[in-house]
């Protein structure tokens, strides 16, 4: 809970001392409730007419009714404590919950052969055992070298600069997997938490994702996903809690100039529209935005090598969308194996289909597709000829359903290209200006491009903010504090 301002007073916290975030999605909010609980006065000004960034829904009228739409599924896991955090401080923890322990179903379009990736509740690594033991989309000697790879992963230190600079799929066969054992386990994974395929990633990230989500506690990669729309959590609970917080919240608000004052403060020019510009005073500035709109606002001269914000690489995620007229899926989710689909999700009931009039008896299918260079830019009926045979390849009940409605969320920057070499191009929190700091799942939080790193973002940069400011961390997480 956040302290109120007689006690933030007491505590000898900064109270009424002035604060600017820019930029509303995930890494903004956070900056902006943490720093609002430390007792500042906090304005947050995003150019779009909601929060959330790249987490965020839309309504779309189709053919039978009007839909809630996530521009893209995400979920996220139980080691990422950073983003179960951000759930609890806004107030919906329980509108996005774990599962009791990891189950993913995996089917090979091949045959069609149902494996399960699932934990049970001995310790690492022994907690994966048993489902390695019968997973049947390896053979026998390659689930014998998977365990290999993954102890001599477990050895690895993802914050050892060396890493950063070698591709994991190298790593890989030098480590005794075979193509299919880096197709059916390990880019099945990486895929869909670092946006890119082995041989495009980085060592050093990989392991991050490895060693933290399978490979440190038992219940560490449970996963999680929300029930309702995304922008329910992101931005109408967030907006809430912000205001509850005493945070100013402007939207359609863009800042267009950042600028130090003659006495060490900072100047943020913005415009919002009919409203004309407006110059906002503060003593501490968090910029939370995309690397080259950051690279675009910031000084001259404020961090190290500043133009190698431009040479962080960017990764499209492609979401298609298709609504059946019958059930095809009585599963919550699963991954598919030589096939082009790779993630299928259900949606139904957080949509809204359920329950409009057009909708009985209907089911909602969101198709994510990491790594979409080869699709991100097909026209939507190319798309559609493409997946929807497989889809009913993979989903027998698909085959005699008719097809309501399909569509198609593109995001051609959803995340940072995690490639080898970029670890040296991310920067830290802190500017070499006082009172200027950076948040962005970009920046060096140590994690790929999630919702987990863009909250650790945000905390880092508070938490740097107080320290320069000399008051209390008590309210940060410990993991960042």
């Amino acid at each position: 809970m956040r302290p109120d301002r007689h006690d933030a007073h007491e505590a000898g916290r900064p109270d009424g001392a002035a604060a600017v975030v820019i930029g509303g999605g995930l890494a903004g909010i956070t900056a902006a409730l943490a720093l609002a609980d430390a007792g500042l006065r906090v304005t947050l000004v995003e150019g779009r007419p909601r929060l959330g960034g790249l987490v965020f829904s839309f309504r779309r009228e189709s053919a039978v009714g009007e839909l809630t739409v996530d521009n893209g599924q995400h979920v996220y896991l139980r080691c990422c404590t950073a983003y179960g955090w951000f759930l609890d401080r806004v107030g919906a923890r329980s509108l996005v919950p774990l599962q009791d322990r990891m189950d993913v179903p995996v089917l090979d379009a091949d045959g069609l052969r149902l494996g399960r990736l699932r934990r049970t509740a001995l310790p690492v690594p022994l907690h994966l055992a048993r489902s390695l033991a019968t997973y049947p989309h390896l053979s026998l000697a390659e689930r014998a070298n998977v365990g290999r790879a993954a102890l001599a992963l477990k050895k690895l230190d993802p914050e050892d600069p060396r890493l950063d600079g070698v591709d994991f799929a190298s790593w890989l066969r030098r480590h005794g997997q075979s193509p299919r054992a880096v197709e059916a386990l390990w880019d099945l994974v990486g895929v869909a938490t670092l946006n890119a395929r082995a041989g495009d990633a980085s060592l050093g990230l990989a392991a991050k994702v490895f060693k933290t989500g399978l490979l440190s506690d038992n219940g560490a990669a449970d996963i999680g996903w929300a029930r309702v729309p995304l922008g329910e959590v992101h931005d109408s609970l967030a907006r809430e809690a912000l205001e509850k917080a005493g945070v100013r919240v402007a939207l359609r608000t863009r800042a267009s100039g950042l600028d130090r004052t003659e006495d060490g403060s900072w100047r943020v020019t913005v415009d919002n529209g009919p409203h004309g510009r407006e110059q906002l005073a503060a003593g501490t500035v968090v910029l939370a935005l995309p690397q080259r709109e950051t690279h675009a606002l910031l000084p001259a001269g404020s961090i190290d090598g500043q133009d190698r914000l431009l040479d962080i690489g960017t990764a499209p995620i492609l979401n298609l969308h298709v609504v059946y007229d019958r059930p095809v899926l009585r599963k919550p989710f699963f991954a598919a194996l030589g096939s082009p689909v790779q993630w299928v999700f259900d949606r139904t009931e957080a949509s809204g289909l359920a329950a409009l009039p057009g909708g009985a008896g209907s089911q909602y299918l969101a198709v994510s597709q990491s790594a979409a260079q080869d699709d991100i830019d097909r026209p939507v009926a190319e798309l559609r000829e493409r997946y929807l045979p497989e889809l009913a390849r993979l989903l027998p009940a698909a085959r005699g359903a008719g097809v309501r409605d399909f569509f198609v969320t593109r995001e051609r920057t959803a995340t940072f290209a995690p490639a080898p070499g970029v670890g040296r191009l991310r920067p830290a929190a802190r500017t070499q200006n006082p009172g200027l700091y950076l948040a962005g799942a970009w920046t060096a939080t140590g994690w790929p491009a999630t919702m987990e790193s863009a909250v650790r973002s945000g905390l880092g940069a508070v938490r740097e903010a107080l320290t320069e400011l000399g008051f209390p961390q008590g309210q940060l997480p410990q993991e960042v504090a």
